[in-house]
């Protein structure tokens, strides 16, 4: 009797195995698939606001002489800025630098000191405009300042986008639709349906000059050297599919 029980009880469990695998293979056969896909989204533009510096020094042994024509050298620049173009608030000067220039001397080879040749006050400037154009042609042309006696030494400019934030918003929904184009595609072919997201992660944001050969960068590439820029940006997405 007791061994009839146990035959009954592995029997039952035998039965209740079997169900259970055979189940386990019906939704592992029947079970939702994923697919993942990245979108891109991608917008050329033009630089709205440049960033130009520049910088001009003065050489005297006598500091306050230096400093004087350090002063001369800026209103001379100043009223040529603005004669150009530039308004007034848009022109920042910076703390006037200073150092000694020293000139070392030596006798028969050998070191015999310092000549002091005077001090170097240097004084830099900045102008961030809307005004693209203009600025960008001012710093071509700086060198007429030599005509005036004055050394000017200008930086290329920078260029920058003020309604980034915007574009990217735009982007990211460029890059959004793009993908979930590409995994309905993927699902039409593989005869199935697009079921829920899952999930949406977004890339690195990049900005590149137009129409060259910038590499893109792990953490983002931010180009200021170009006017005319190509913005992108990718989304990858993570689908159910039915």
């Amino acid at each position: 009797m007791k061994k009839s029980f146990s035959s009954i009880v592995f029997s039952i469990a035998i039965i209740i195995a079997a169900y259970l695998l055979g189940d386990a293979i019906i939704n592992r056969n029947n079970g939702q698939g994923n697919i993942s896909v990245t979108g891109l989204g991608n917008a050329n533009f033009t630089s709205d606001l440049i960033v130009w510096e520049g910088s001009f020094s003065n050489t005297n042994k006598q500091l306050k002489l230096a400093y004087n024509n350090l002063e001369k050298d800026k209103k001379i620049i100043t009223e040529y800025l603005i004669s150009k173009g530039i308004s007034a608030n848009e022109i920042v000067f910076k703390a006037v630098q200073s150092r000694k220039d020293n000139k070392s001397m030596y006798v028969n080879g050998k070191y015999a000191g310092d000549e002091f040749l005077g001090y170097v006050l240097t004084q830099s400037l900045q102008i961030d405009s809307k005004n693209v154009e203009t600025v960008e042609k001012i710093s071509r042309e700086i060198t007429e300042l030599l005509n005036k006696g004055i050394e000017f030494y200008s930086q290329p400019p920078r260029y920058y986008y003020t309604k980034l934030a915007d574009l990217k918003v735009e982007m990211i929904s460029k890059a959004t639709a793009d993908a979930r184009a590409r995994a309905e595609k993927i699902a039409d072919n593989s005869g199935g349906q697009l079921g829920d997201l899952i999930s949406a992660k977004m890339g690195i944001f990049q900005i590149t000059g137009q129409n060259s050969n910038e590499s893109y960068s792990w953490g983002g590439a931010f180009n200021t050297s170009s006017k005319e820029k190509t913005a992108s940006i990718t989304m990858k997405l993570d689908y159910l599919s039915e």
